[in-house]
């Protein structure tokens, strides 16, 4: 078999692989994009962040519906047509990925369809859907190829009735009883879409709270919120066994006052992801893959191998699809003899439940563990205007500040939009921002924006609308 050279091979088509692709051809390069996905964009356009925000839209809608009988407008119980929501969902994924596919075309992106498996340190094995084999001989190569759901032998019985993130969003139907085990970002997300499409939601979570790695004063008000929405939340709970039967799946939890037998009709695992380093024959390679299946690199994502270079959930945590977009940026102007490296202090993290939560930077959580000494000024969204007329007044808008210089090392903020506003945030923390450029820096009224300029005024005297314990 003869090989095919080319300058760059990119190995993975998501949000780490395409950008890399792209940016390697707009300046210049020949490049190759291999995605074993029927469509490129990977997880997380395909069966992740895109069409589970597609029916967490859906899930708003469904809940604001509800809610605005307290406001005098009362609208009939909706009705769900399952094909249609499906449908919506697909057609969103579809128009996206439709898009990377042209976008491959408009700047001479070959991509190719099939799994590639490294033979040596320069050459790539590609078997297509269609049963042939092509092999790539390339001058550099980029590892982009993502994560899987997580699922744990125990939880792996050989019933569909038990899904991860990507059968979940297949939305084959509305189970009755729905068992989400884990209380991360992806358990409630999907959590939060069944519950208001019907099903009454139990999840189960093994540490003492929700969203762990998040701020306690963060997650309360939305702890508060899912626990009118969710049929019960469950924490220093474990879930020692599933069991199919004829009824549906029997779990046995195992915790304090919990009913230790509860039949489900699905169970939802998601306990988080594993990276994709095993199974690519980088053992071909000089590339280091560790016992978890992350690919080792350096501040440039190159490899141990000076021909491989590795980016996105493959290339350790966070493990987010904008910080894989970040990497393909720096792996490509390392590429092209750039002094570049990866070198962001504030990647945030946004989790788009109803309110939704978002940080970046340090957390206070983090702070306190680290012995780092800040400041921490609150804004709650009951003084906001704008909160007031949404009636989403459960927000907290926080500034993590290093109290000599003032300085924005990190911000929290939960309530309706947070993913959204971090994006200031994560400019002033980028900038080495004040807290006084930020107070001094003109927001539009009414908006839920303000929230970041009051708390910022709180550092150094009081907010216009809200009177804080501390002496001037």
């Amino acid at each position: 078999m003869s090989n095919e050279n080319v300058q760059l091979v990119v190995l993975g088509g998501g949000p780490g692989g395409y950008p890399a692709a792209f940016a390697a051809a707009d300046h210049g390069m020949k490049v190759v994009l291999i995605d074993d996905g029927q469509k490129p964009g990977g997880v997380c356009l395909n069966r992740g962040c895109i069409p589970s925000k597609a029916l967490l839209h859906i899930a708003k809608l469904i809940n604001e519906a509800k809610e605005a009988e307290e406001w005098g407008l009362t609208f009939t119980k909706p009705e769900i047509q399952l094909d249609k929501l499906r449908s919506f969902k697909n057609k969103v994924v579809g128009n996206l990925s439709g898009g990377i596919e042209a976008l491959c075309k408009s700047r001479g992106v070959e991509l190719v369809k099939g799994r590639g498996t490294f033979v040596g340190s320069d050459i790539l094995e590609v078997k297509t859907p269609e049963g042939s084999t092509r092999r790539f001989a390339y001058g550099n190569c980029i590892v982009a190829t993502g994560s899987t759901p997580a699922m744990p032998p125990i939880f792996n019985i050989g019933d569909e009735r038990v899904m991860d993130s990507t059968g979940a969003l297949e939305l084959k139907d509305i189970p009755a009883r729905l068992l989400v085990i884990g209380g991360g970002y992806i358990g409630l997300e999907m959590g939060s879409v069944y519950a208001a499409l019907g099903s009454a939601v139990t999840v189960v979570e093994m540490t003492a709270g929700l969203l762990p790695g998040a701020d306690r004063d963060l997650v309360a008000p939305l702890q508060k919120r899912l626990a009118h929405h969710f049929k019960a939340i469950h924490m220093n709970t474990k879930v020692a066994k599933l069991t199919a039967t004829p009824e549906g799946i029997v779990a046995s939890l195992e915790g304090e006052g919990i009913e230790p037998q509860q039949t489900f009709d699905r169970v939802l695992v998601s306990v988080g992801r594993r990276p994709n380093g095993k199974g690519l024959g980088l053992e071909n390679t000089k590339a280091h893959v560790d016992e978890r299946g992350f690919i080792r690199i350096d501040k440039n994502q190159r490899t141990d191998d000076p021909k491989l270079m590795a980016i996105g959930d493959v290339a350790g945590e966070p493990m987010l699809a904008h910080k894989a977009t970040r990497e393909a940026k720096i792996a490509v102007e390392t590429l092209l003899g750039e002094p570049v490296e990866f070198d962001n202090i504030a990647i945030p993290a946004v989790v788009f439940t109803d309110p939704e939560l978002a940080w970046c930077g340090i957390t206070e959580t983090e702070a306190l563990a680290k012995g780092i000494e800040v400041t921490v000024h609150k804004f709650p969204w009951a003084a906001s205007g704008r909160a007031q007329t949404l009636a989403r007044t459960e927000g907290l808008t926080k500034l993590i500040i290093e109290p000599k210089k003032q300085r924005v090392l990190g911000v929290g903020i939960v309530g309706s939009g947070a993913g959204e506003m971090i994006a200031e945030a994560v400019l002033a923390v980028e900038m080495g921002a004040t807290a006084r450029d930020i107070a001094d820096s003109i927001h539009a009224h009414p908006t839920l924006s303000e929230t970041l300029m009051e708390a910022a005024e709180g550092v150094f005297g009081q907010p216009t609308h809200y009177r804080t314990s501390k002496k001037k």
